[in-house]
């Protein structure tokens, strides 16, 4: 182990630039990600009316939704909740309104369908 490999790390969030999804109207800013485990933090910047497709959750999701509203056939979750899905969970989530939410993976999601079949989200 090198000096400092157990260091903090500090993440200047508003220096990471808005990365697009294969979804419109949903950007991603990646605060860590491990290649190796598949761990990854991110920020999740929804448009009004954006959804992203059916999806798997290969590991346990957690979101905590810092802004607006996110939803799927299951329930809401608005502004300062967290909604947490288990591993094998699939669903469409949508956001009518716009959401900015923070979410942590234990593994990548992988879509299902809209031609994205197998595609992680990473």
């Amino acid at each position: 182990m090198k000096p400092g490999d157990l260091a903090s790390r500090y993440v200047d969030v508003a220096e990471i630039p808005w990365k697009p999804t294969p979804y419109p109207g949903i950007d991603m800013k990646i605060l860590l990600k491990d290649e190796r485990s598949g761990l990854m933090t991110a920020l999740f910047r929804w448009a009004p009316g954006s959804a992203l497709g059916l999806h798997e959750h290969v590991e346990i999701e957690q979101s905590y939704v810092l802004e607006g509203s996110i939803e799927d056939e299951e329930g809401v979750c608005t502004a300062g909740n967290f909604v947490w899905r288990p591993k094998g969970n699939r669903h469409v989530a949508r956001s009518p309104n716009g959401a900015l939410l923070l979410a942590m993976f234990l593994r990548p999601n992988i879509f299902l369908g809209d031609g994205l079949q197998g595609q992680k989200l990473e």
